[in-house]
């Protein structure tokens, strides 16, 4: 089984808004099953020989928001709430329901320098674990990083 194959095994997108996820070069990302009852809807990309770097890299470049989550860890559900409560499209990544999650949270502890999750993304851009996402929300600047990706999106979009 290919790592594409593995990691997209169940992949969701969640979100309660009708933004869908477009295009950003030049992030990183990954794909896994999503938090229930958010009128999930199911994506593929296909079959591809890609490392785990590489998928979640192009993961993260298809998504506003990515969580690499677990679904013991109330970290997790504390940042996938923050999303939700907010009303924002988000990709959760459960690495403990994938067959290769473990060489995917080393894959983020390369890029991210822990192995703890949630290592959540914004923008294509690393913001860190729960903790963090909180304090970027309570300072009011979590929203606008959102923004920003749906924003280049949808000029992305008016320009193909």
């Amino acid at each position: 089984m290919s790592w594409r194959s593995a990691l997209l095994a169940g992949s969701r997108l969640v979100g309660r808004r009708g933004v869908s996820a477009g295009q950003l070069r030049g992030a990183v990302g990954a794909g896994g099953t999503a938090a229930s009852g958010m009128g999930n809807s199911t994506s593929s990309l296909g079959e591809s020989a890609n490392t785990p770097v590489k998928e979640i890299q192009e993961i993260i470049s298809n998504n506003c928001v990515v969580i690499f989550s677990k679904t013991s860890c109330f970290y997790c559900t504390t940042a996938k709430k923050i999303f939700h409560d907010m009303n924002v499209n988000y990709k959760v990544v459960e690495l403990d329901m994938l067959e290769y999650g473990s060489q995917f949270q080393d894959a983020l502890y390369k890029m991210t320098g822990e192995r703890t999750v949630p290592r959540i993304f914004v923008n294509g851009i690393f913001i860190g674990g729960a903790i963090d996402t909180y304090k970027l929300h309570e300072e009011g600047k979590l929203l606008p990083l959102v923004r920003q990706c749906y924003l280049k999106k949808s000029d992305y979009m008016e320009s193909v």
